[in-house]
């Protein structure tokens, strides 16, 4: 097994020959990737003399490295566990919850390639001069971009309708990691193409490493404030990921993580509106961007994710930091995902929203049986009891993102319509004058015990009836939360309609047959070409 993986090893890592800043390290062969010349930043250094002239040695990280053998560092364990977790530490409960993200996050990007703020992303990596067009693009078929262009593109399309998944720490994981290790996948020359497990693998050390950095901070469990998680650890999580597909050693990860950290962040302003999916695609971009990078010999701090005092690295984004190292793997490893699952959404809006349509409908329900049917005149106020976040409080939604990110509008959406689908975000639907009438009623109130927190919060929606009586329906876990998951069938059936949008139905049976059987895939690029 050794032997094997060492030859992968050496198949996938571009021959840098790094020049380590206390001594070198074995040589190893160039990386051949599909498609001739690249353009920067994929081009490779052609003269180790210009490599090594270029770097800079800094005290402290002479001092880091000298000392390493002796102290492991935050950061040292994490790069140790990328380049040295293994396929058998997947149990099957790993295996087939990761398989389950895939497939979803796929359904999603497929559905998200027919949107006007995807499109716009599109015809902006195409205007873009790449060399190296060997990766394929969700929903457009025959159509190849460079490797970097095309995670963006699907990146972009997997967040386009805010329908992808949600983790606890409150993140979009899949989104993040996915359209990098399909764009990867599809970069490298056949003789060193990984198979399906090295995939599953990848896929599952980026979603890892994620999990773990939001796990060194108490803040980072509740609902965002300040910055948009997926655009922090999703590109930690995407270098992570990529680094393992490419086989990059010990020294490389942990280069791959720190050159990810200067490439990570957007601010939660631009949630609800058409920049907040460019999150997802700069995520998913620019960590695989810092794995190439540290593959062709560039360095960053050696220190990133621990807490230094007076020299943040990862800690910058939390005022609360405290990492702990992460064990390398004997005989087994726990996952996060094997303890902690993830949502899937069952319509495309922020995952709030999921709790107060469920609430909504449950109360329509009764108004139904209260009365003989549901008439709005029947109505004198709504009043929602939902957690205090600020940018998914909007009262009268404009656009179909600020829609999306409405308690307000999904609850009186879920009111009139009894359910909340693709449709409802449209125009038409979203300036309709009786929806306008309801959400005027609409008033809010924000209980103490109901906190901002994926895992604690509950919605709740009572009808003040113009007679005085009320009526109240409340959700404390939709379905398609982690406490109450989405069966098999419902999971298929959310794929199924996404993926038609985009492809015929023997192509859609094929992706479900693909993702089931991904460990037995002998050329996990095989999985991108059918997209």
């Amino acid at each position: 097994m050794n032997l094997m993986m060492n030859l992968q090893s050496i198949k996938r890592i571009a021959h840098i020959k790094p020049i380590s800043l206390m001594h070198e390290l074995p040589a190893m062969k160039i990386l051949q990737l599909s498609g001739s010349k690249l353009s920067s930043p994929y081009h490779f250094l052609r003269s180790q003399k210009v490599l090594a002239s270029s770097r800079q040695v800094h005290k402290i990280s002479a001092q880091v490295l000298e000392s390493s053998a002796a102290e492991e560092t935050v950061t040292t364990s994490f790069a140790s566990f990328i380049h040295g977790v293994q396929p058998e530490h997947l149990t099957e409960v790993v295996r087939h919850r990761s398989k389950r993200m895939i497939l979803d996050s796929i359904g999603v990007g497929l559905v998200g390639s027919t949107t006007r703020v995807f499109n716009i992303a599109l015809r902006y990596c195409q205007q873009l001069y790449a060399s190296n067009a060997v990766s394929s693009v969700y929903g457009r078929k025959g159509l190849k971009l460079s490797p970097a262009l095309a995670a963006f593109t699907n990146g972009v399309a997997a967040h386009s309708m805010d329908f992808d998944d949600t983790w606890h720490p409150a993140t979009h994981p899949s989104g993040a990691v996915l359209p990098a290790l399909l764009a990867a996948s599809q970069m490298l020359p056949p003789s060193s193409k990984p198979n399906g497990l090295d995939f599953l693998l990848a896929f599952n050390v980026g979603i890892e490493v994620q999990g773990r950095l939001m796990h060194f901070s108490t803040e980072a469990h509740n609902i965002p404030k300040r910055f948009h998680p997926p655009s922090v650890v999703g590109t930690m999580g995407s270098a992570a990921a990529t680094a393992k597909l490419l086989s990059l050693n010990v020294t490389q990860c942990a280069h791959a993580l720190a050159i990810s950290a200067s490439l990570a962040g957007a601010p939660m302003a631009n949630a609800a509106t058409q920049a907040k999916p460019l999150h997802i695609g700069n995520a998913t971009r620019l960590g695989l961007e810092a794995a190439l990078l540290a593959a062709r010999g560039m360095e960053a701090s050696p220190l990133i994710l621990d807490d230094i005092p007076g020299c943040s690295g990862f800690s910058a984004f939390y005022g609360d930091y405290q990492p702990k190292t992460l064990p390398l793997p004997a005989n087994s490893h726990e996952f996060l995902l094997e303890k902690q699952d993830v949502a899937f959404k069952r319509f495309p809006a922020h995952l709030g929203m999921h709790w107060i349509v469920d609430a909504a409908v449950s109360v329509r329900n009764l108004l139904i049986n209260y009365s003989g049917s549901f008439s709005p005149s029947l109505i004198h106020a709504i009043l929602l009891r939902i957690p205090v976040s600020k940018y998914i409080n909007r009262p009268f939604p404009e656009s179909e993102h600020q829609a999306r990110h409405s308690f307000q509008f999904n609850a009186c959406t879920a009111l009139l319509d009894g359910e909340v689908g693709l449709n409802s975000f449209t125009d038409g639907c979203i300036h309709r004058q009786e929806l306008t009438e309801l959400l005027a009623k609409v008033l809010v109130e924000h209980p103490e015990d109901n906190i901002a927190n994926f895992d604690k919060m509950y919605g709740e929606v009572a009808l003040i009836l113009e007679n005085g009586d009320v009526l109240t329906g409340r959700c404390d876990t939709f379905y398609g939360h982690w406490r109450k998951p989405l069966s098999r069938e419902s999971l298929l059936k959310k794929f199924r309609s996404n993926a038609s949008h985009v492809l015929p139905e023997d192509k859609v049976n094929s992706i479900i047959t693909t993702v089931d059987n991904l460990e037995n895939l002998p050329d996990s690029s095989q999985l991108a070409s059918s997209l």
